[in-house]
């Protein structure tokens, strides 16, 4: 009995071009995540500055939650042997970056504070709010969607219908 998970390889993408979205998704995640990391320290600060509910308890465990699944969601982009579960994993992590980063931009957009910085790249690069962030947010999720419908880990079957 192997109690160890087996690795296998991703399957093959369905398009050319999904597995360039899934490249560059997969890009920009890289350069979010290692300018995050480069400051982690002032960027748990500026999260802090957003004055999230729960104050600083929920903004550091939202930081590293959103640091973890930027990193996560690399190995299913980039077509890493990995387990299956390991696989949807890292795709459902994939998803959850675009949705931490919509939900983190509403806020940022409809609360009263007057934050200087998204964090998108840290506090390496200073990007000032706005509507243009919540529309990247929604870009990076159709850019997950896209990559997970090109390299969807399942195998689809076919149904024959049968007709008296």
């Amino acid at each position: 009995m192997n109690i160890l998970a087996k690795a296998t390889p991703a399957k093959k993408a369905k398009t050319k071009d999904s597995q360039k979205i899934a490249y560059a998704y997969a890009a920009l995640l890289v350069i979010f995540v290692v300018a995050q990391l480069f400051t982690f320290d002032k960027f748990l600060l500026l999260l802090e500055d957003f004055a999230l509910p729960g104050g600083m308890p929920v903004a550091h465990l939202f930081g590293g939650m959103l640091v973890s699944c930027e990193v996560l969601a690399l190995p299913f982009l980039l077509g890493f042997k990995l387990s299956p579960l390991m696989r949807i994993l890292s795709m459902v992590l994939g998803w959850l970056v675009p949705l931490m980063w919509f939900v983190l931009m509403i806020w940022l957009m409809f609360s009263t504070n007057t934050a200087v910085n998204v964090g998108f790249l840290g506090t390496v690069v200073k990007l000032m709010p706005g509507w243009w962030a919540v529309f990247v947010s929604i870009a990076m999720g159709i850019l997950a969607a896209w990559s997970s419908w090109g390299l969807w880990p399942f195998e689809y079957k076919k149904h024959k219908i049968v007709v008296d």
